[in-house]
């Protein structure tokens, strides 16, 4: 039986780059300018470049079903947590127009992406890692659609969001593994596509790092939003998605996926979303900032306690 260290020794390599960007921030090594081009490069070259690499020759995902069942878990689980998180914000007096649809969202979608990829990658297979970017896709079209039309009040949804790099990347790989294609690609040219990708993964949480001592600089904290978002992201929501694990008939690289998702804090997205939709950064931004930190002692334990109770064995090293 794995142990709280054993995971700790697996998770630790991710926060202490979080904790590097932090200082590089900090010291100003890493200028607030320098984000947007690195995350761009990140974003648009680099991450599809990984995720295509990790997805050719992944047989797991020549199953139609498969594909299908982690597409639809990465739509329906993500969108259960922001139900919890905006019936957690109801009972702590939150109010429509008054940040409740922010908190709903902030704290109920949890960072589906490159916190989580990394974990994926260290404690389980490359399949559970191809896996891992499907599901990802079922969170980006929950984000996208039902999650812009909460925060908007409006009826139209940005398809234009959805079709990035990475989603891209992921549909051109899944087709290329359904036509059985993929096996050709091989040589020079995937070694390219393998060294274009191997740093997006650590670049992007260096960024992370960086932009986490931004928000805390610029925002004060409510006990209400710091206990309330708690609740929500690291203790009802991580029961939601082991409960999910641990009795849906879905395939062990499933399971694995969800128990690191399980764990994850908030995501960063719904700051953006309410910038741009008129809802309460300030409030996406405390729930975001609190949830990461806070995960670094819980995130250990969610991973352990769903290992042990739906009898997972990560990799350890």
């Amino acid at each position: 039986m794995i142990s709280v260290w054993d995971v700790v020794v697996l998770v630790l390599p991710i926060y202490l780059l979080l904790v590097a960007g932090a200082i590089l921030r900090w010291t100003q090594i890493l200028k607030k300018e320098h984000d947007d081009g690195v995350m761009r490069v990140v974003y648009t070259i680099m991450l599809p470049a990984y995720m295509l690499d990790k997805i050719l020759g992944s047989e797991v995902l020549r199953s139609g079903s498969v594909v299908l069942s982690s597409l639809v878990l990465g739509f329906c689980l993500i969108l259960a947590g922001a139900a919890i998180g905006m019936g957690v914000g109801r009972l702590i007096g939150f109010e429509r127009g008054n940040g409740l649809r922010t908190f709903g969202l902030a704290s109920g979608f949890q960072n589906f992406g490159f916190t989580a990829v990394p974990l994926v990658e260290i404690m389980w297979s490359t399949s559970a890692l191809a896996i891992l970017f499907v599901h990802n896709i079922g969170c980006e079209l929950a984000m996208w659609s039902v999650g812009v039309l909460i925060m908007s009040g409006a009826r139209g949804i940005v398809w234009r969001r959805i079709a990035n790099g990475p989603v891209i990347a992921v549909l051109c790989g899944l087709l290329l593994v359904a036509l059985g294609w993929d096996i050709h690609i091989t040589g020079p040219l995937r070694k390219g596509i393998s060294m274009i990708g191997v740093g997006a993964v650590p670049l992007a949480v260096l960024i992370i790092g960086c932009t986490t001592v931004d928000l805390v600089m610029a925002e004060r904290p409510t006990a209400r939003v710091v206990l309330g978002s708690t609740l929500v992201r690291l203790a009802l929501v991580p029961m939601l998605f082991l409960a999910a694990a641990k009795y849906l008939p879905i395939i062990t690289e499933l399971r694995q996926v969800l128990v690191i998702q399980a764990a994850m804090p908030a995501a960063v997205t719904p700051i953006m979303l309410a910038r741009m939709y008129g809802g309460r950064p300030a409030i996406a931004a405390q729930v975001a900032v609190f949830t990461t930190g806070l995960s670094l002692f819980s995130l250990p334990w969610i991973i352990l306690l769903g290992c042990r109770w739906i009898g997972l064995n990560p990799l350890l090293p």
